[in-house]
């Protein structure tokens, strides 16, 4: 193994050799480590003749085309493009051409000679030149075509001209310092007097008008990406099949056209079989997937046989548009979930693409277009689900604007999809499916985090001029007036874990951050989306100042903002740009923390099973909560019925509210709080590092919307949220 030649890839690959850990100390990334990653890469790590040949290949591909595949801009910056070419050519005229997304024309003719040189290369022997030449004019903001051709008009090569915002968008009374607040979620777990056993689009509207009516601007969910309909129980969030599509299981079945009037659905209702199965789903504390999946399945293939039968002509228009806009995509994950359902229908195992018969395993695959076509119907209802999907989340966004929240629904964005997802059998080539990202170890994960995700390879994501990327930004900026993105710093860097390997013998990877976040700003202004960014764990330093500058809000918890002497700052001092919150659906609810269920609980599961650490750790909460008494009595935030000893002080109602407008009370623009905490509740939704032994993502709220909203406390408490985010506006 050539570790010069590894090294040298390396570094032109993005990969970190060495960085500073969470406790500011240099970390060494192992030299094997590396080589692991390049192979998953595509490097021949172990082959030194075939290395070489492929960095060569490299080079001439690179120098041998005329220009990049894309090229992004701001609105502030001049057009200046990188022109390859023999040395013979130099002094050459040529012709460029920039066709605006709107379809206007500019022409121009340019000699590479006049721009400035860059760099110079031999090829076989012939002196190539690299020289950055300025496109002069201004263009709108968009996606457009650049075209260089030579002298007589001929067609040479095409690069993508994106020129995107500075900024993120933001509202015009957000801007003029208005504080709002509303709710998080997870949408599966709400209960209502009407939904099957989990939370759907029309709880959700229901949540949403109750918001309103108390003062809130939005409700904030959980990923709602696309699952397994086929495969239920892969249940997690943040592990989806698709970040572009939805999760099927989120429609309400009743209020699908025909529902009342089909009567094979009406029967599948009706009967005792469905009956039952769909008591035993509402009366559980935590939702059973597969249950739904047997409930909504089997009603929503005969409501689409109706659909089919006697929908309108208009109705149809309406569904093949969706089927043409959607475009590839769309029909990428019909065919997914289609494959999925027939496989298992045979008795097949298939939790994903890497378990499915060869033939099937890759969607470019032969087999794969003649699955589609002998089982159209079943296609075409996937992806007729997805309409009523995004049709029915539609009509909740449009009831909070019907309402005046200033954002409605703020959705969630997930760092990665799963290893056996619909997106990476789509785009092998684009994601290393050798490969998990995760998290280095840190104090809150002291041997590190392996997530299962899959990640996009940055030099081929480059190549593909970056459209997996806009039109995941696009896609989930439908619906909404915010995107919160989970670990946002992906966007500068992501921690790789070989396939196989402990989360510690990873290493960074660095992905194109000014090109990411031009095209989120772009997104972000054209779909009026404020963009949340979840800032949180090993940040390095500039970072939070670059979100900064580009509109991205910050996303503060109150747990973890403490001074270096320990306190807790005030919330007076939380940044202006940024979404504050007490907890998360990773942490404690409150109840929670200050009775120290979450330590009891990790205990149990084995995630503290040294007790001189867990000792430590219970030390470390009772200290913060004393901190946080300290706080909360200085700030008058809390009566002095609350003894200001932490030994004398359990939580309770008074206590919960009093933290609750206490945070309300934060600088930040946007204020998040958990129903969980509104209702007291003291289980977690999710313990990281678990996975059977916890039924993560399933936990149900443990009251019905409708019980809750008709509380006197709940009244109460928003009245003093509202008072509290009025404050020194």
């Amino acid at each position: 193994m050539n570790n010069e030649l590894i090294d040298q890839i390396a570094k032109a690959r993005g990969i970190e050799t060495k960085y500073l850990n969470a406790w500011g100390q240099d970390a060494i990334v192992d030299p094997d480590s590396k080589a692991k990653l390049l192979k998953a890469m595509g490097y021949a790590v172990d082959e030194e003749a075939k290395l070489a040949e492929q960095v060569e290949d490299e080079r001439r591909d690179y120098w041998l085309n005329y220009i990049d595949p894309v090229k992004i801009i701001r609105t502030d910056e001049s057009i200046e493009i990188e022109i390859r070419v023999p040395i013979s050519a130099a002094n050459s005229i040529f012709k460029v051409q920039v066709t605006t997304e709107q379809g206007v024309q500019s022409n121009l003719d340019v000699k590479p000679i006049d721009g400035a040189m860059l760099d110079v290369e031999v090829i076989d022997e012939l002196e190539f030149q690299e020289y950055l030449v300025t496109i002069p004019g201004e263009f709108p903001c968009g996606y457009h075509s650049l075209t260089l051709l030579d002298e007589n008009g001929e067609f040479i090569a095409e690069q993508s001209l994106i020129v995107a915002p500075k900024q993120c968008y933001q509202p015009d009374d957000i801007k003029s310092g208005r504080k709002v607040w509303g709710t998080s979620v997870q949408l599966y777990c709400l209960r209502t007097e009407k939904n099957w056993g989990m939370g759907d689009f029309t709880d959700l509207e229901y949540l949403i008008e109750k918001i309103a009516e108390n003062g809130g601007d939005f409700v904030g969910l959980n990923p709602i990406h696309a699952l397994y309909p086929s495969n239920a129980d892969a249940c997690s969030p943040y592990s989806p099949s698709s970040r572009r599509w939805l999760n099927l299981l989120y429609i309400d079945v009743t209020k699908v056209y025909g529902f009342a009037a089909e009567q094979s659905a009406q029967a599948i209702v009706q009967s005792e079989e469905h009956q039952n199965l769909k008591a035993h789903a509402r009366n559980t504390d935590h939702v059973d997937y597969n249950a739904i999946a047997k409930l909504k399945l089997p009603v929503l293939k005969a409501l689409f046989a109706h659909f089919e039968n006697n929908a309108s002509d208009e109705m149809k228009k309406e569904f093949d548009d969706f089927i043409r806009k959607g475009g590839d995509s769309l029909r990428q994950q019909s065919i997914f979930d289609a494959v999925q359902d027939s496989l298992q229908q045979q008795g097949i195992l298939a939790w994903g693409w890497p378990s499915w018969p060869e033939n099937l395993s890759e969607y470019h695959k032969p087999d794969v277009a003649k699955f589609a076509q002998e089982n159209k119907s079943l296609v075409d209802f996937y992806a007729w689900c997805q309409w009523i999907a995004f049709a029915q989340l539609d009509a909740c966004q449009a009831k909070a604007k019907e309402l005046g929240m200033t954002l409605g629904i703020y959705r969630d964005l997930a760092v990665g999809v799963s290893s056996g997802s619909a997106e990476v059998w789509a785009n092998r080539d684009l994601y290393c499916a050798d490969v998990s990202v995760g998290a280095p170890p840190d104090p809150l994960g002291p041997q590190g985090q392996s997530w299962g995700l899959p990640p996009m390879e940055p030099n081929r994501l480059y190549s593909q001029k970056y459209q997996p990327i806009i039109d995941m930004y696009r896609s989930n900026m439908q619906s909404c007036g915010a995107l919160r993105i989970d670990h946002v710093m992906a966007l500068l860097r992501l921690w790789w874990v070989p396939g196989g390997e402990h989360a510690t013998k990873g290493a960074y990877v660095y992905y194109p951050i000014d090109d990411l976040l031009a095209l989120l700003c772009l997104e972000s202004q054209r779909n009026q989306c404020m963009i949340i960014g979840e800032d949180l764990g090993t940040v390095p330093e500039g970072i939070r100042e670059i979100f900064a500058e580009n509109c991205v809000l910050s996303y503060r918890v109150f747990f973890f903002e403490t001074a270096p002497d320990g306190g807790f700052y005030s919330p007076s001092h939380y940044p202006r740009q940024a979404m504050a919150t007490l907890t998360t659906h990773d942490m404690a609810t409150l109840k929670g923390f200050w009775h120290c269920d979450d330590l009891k609980l990790g205990h149990t599961l084995g995630i503290y099973p040294d007790d001189n650490e867990l000792e430590g750790l219970f030390h470390a909460r009772h200290v913060a909560k004393q901190r946080i008494l300290d706080s909360l009595h200085g700030h008058e935030s809390v009566s002095s019925n609350i003894s200001r000893d932490a030994h004398q002080v359990g939580m309770s109602r008074e206590l919960n509210h009093s933290m609750q407008i206490h945070m309300a009370k934060a600088n930040s623009a946007l204020l998040s709080l958990q129903l969980e905490d509104w209702l007291e509740m003291d289980m977690p939704v999710n313990v990281p590092g678990t996975c059977d032994e916890y039924p993560n993502w399933r936990r149900k709220l443990s009251t019905n919307l409708e019980e809750l909203f008709a509380r006197d406390e709940i009244s109460t408490l928003t009245l003093g949220l509202n008072q509290a985010r009025s404050l020194n506006m």
